[in-house]
């Protein structure tokens, strides 16, 4: 079937990032997964392409294009490269969308330029040793100072995307108690310069996916964020997290949908080449069979990662909604990607074959960014039971 969703323009972004990436990434990716991280001059050269720059007003250095579409082109032609940007994942995806609704106009031309240029990485701090999925349960606090200039940051964060590399992080604290009636009062959140005292960078974290994104544990003692970095009002952190929570599951969901075809096109391309007693293994009937599935389930999630996508630009998409695209295609791409890898053999276990890396890469889709039980629920709550 035709797809619809991409215009002329789209299409021609698609070639440009393809050509880019053919020539700039795909030569050094082994060396970068070997790394375990991107290099942060890389991050000048996306902001040189435009890439960070698609959704910034004109005013701050970008295009002031208001859709998602050119995030989602990125996220096929990465999966269909076999590659990663690393940590930047959710400079735009992630952090873009929090500036834009809640940054004063100051904050704008403070950040906003640097995040185009990519010479200011951006990462956001939610999670925390002890909190996962339960956001509400965090520990760490920033408490104003006496004269009313700044908070104290202290406590510790982890599994934080782009924490080695990022120059700013929108850190989750808690500016109050928590209410006896409302757990979600009193966070807010806090644009905090990484070069500040106090702040520091743990542990580099060791996945079994993912290797090219730097994900790190963070750390703050009595570190000084200075009010204007407060991020909208405070004390209601809580309830801006779940209005971004619906493109973050979309993101997600998409990447996964992106995986899945890309598996299908590698492990097509595979058994073409590969012959086993004398044929290529594309020519056995089980072969067919299990392509043409994984195929059509992939054909059922593009359909639904579309419809998402116009959802998202028409500012449509629900909480409810953005779960379903999340719990569907990560689950689905799960069984997709396992299935090609098969066809590969042994040879699918091999970190030098771009299925392996999928396989691995995946699997995180149905924890983070809300796990598939927590997409579940939210279903379930909109469903009225």
């Amino acid at each position: 079937m035709r797809r619809t969703v991409y215009t002329d323009d789209h299409e021609a972004f698609r070639s440009t990032l393809r050509s880019f990436i053919e020539s700039e990434v795909v030569p050094v990716y082994d060396q970068w997964f070997d790394d375990g991280i991107v290099p942060k001059d890389f991050y000048r050269q996306l902001g040189e392409l435009g890439i960070f720059g698609i959704e910034v007003p004109e005013e701050y250095g970008g295009a002031g294009i208001e859709s998602f579409k050119y995030e989602a082109v990125q996220i096929e032609e990465m999966a269909r490269a076999g590659v990663s940007f690393g940590g930047s994942s959710v400079h735009v995806a992630l952090c873009l969308p929090y500036l834009l609704q809640l940054a004063t106009e100051e904050q704008k031309q403070a950040w906003l330029p640097g995040m185009v240029s990519g010479e200011t990485m951006f990462a956001i701090a939610m999670t925390e040793p002890g909190t996962g999925s339960d956001l509400a349960g965090m520990k760490t606090t920033a408490t104003l100072s006496e004269d009313g200039t700044h908070y104290l940051l202290n406590g510790a964060k982890t599994f934080i995307t782009g924490g080695v590399n990022a120059d700013r992080v929108i850190v989750c604290a808690r500016t109050a108690r928590p209410k006896d009636d409302d757990r979600r009062f009193g966070i807010s959140l806090l644009v905090v310069d990484t070069t500040s005292e106090g702040y520091a960078v743990g542990r580099k974290l060791d996945k079994i996916g993912l290797r090219t994104s730097d994900t790190a544990e963070l750390s703050f003692t009595d570190v000084r964020v200075p009010v204007g970095d407060l991020l909208g009002e405070e004390n209601k952190g809580f309830s801006y997290l779940g209005n971004n929570l619906p493109r973050e599951r979309l993101s997600i969901g998409f990447g996964s949908y992106a995986q899945a075809a890309a598996a299908v096109r590698f492990a097509t391309e595979y058994t073409r080449e590969r012959t086993v007693f004398g044929k290529p293994v594309a020519s056995f009937q089980n072969t067919k069979f299990e392509l043409a599935a994984c195929k059509a389930l992939v054909d059922a999630m593009e359909s639904m990662v579309d419809r998402a996508l116009e959802a998202h630009d028409a500012g449509e998409l629900t909480a409810a909604a953005a779960a379903a695209v999340k719990l569907f295609c990560t689950e689905t791409a799960s069984d997709v990607i396992d299935r090609c890898l098969q066809l590969h053999g042994g040879y699918g276990y091999m970190n030098e074959y771009p299925i392996a890396r999928l396989y691995a890469d995946n699997r995180v889709s149905r924890i983070y960014g809300g796990t598939s039980e927590v997409m579940r629920s939210i279903i379930a709550k909109d469903m009225g039971l």
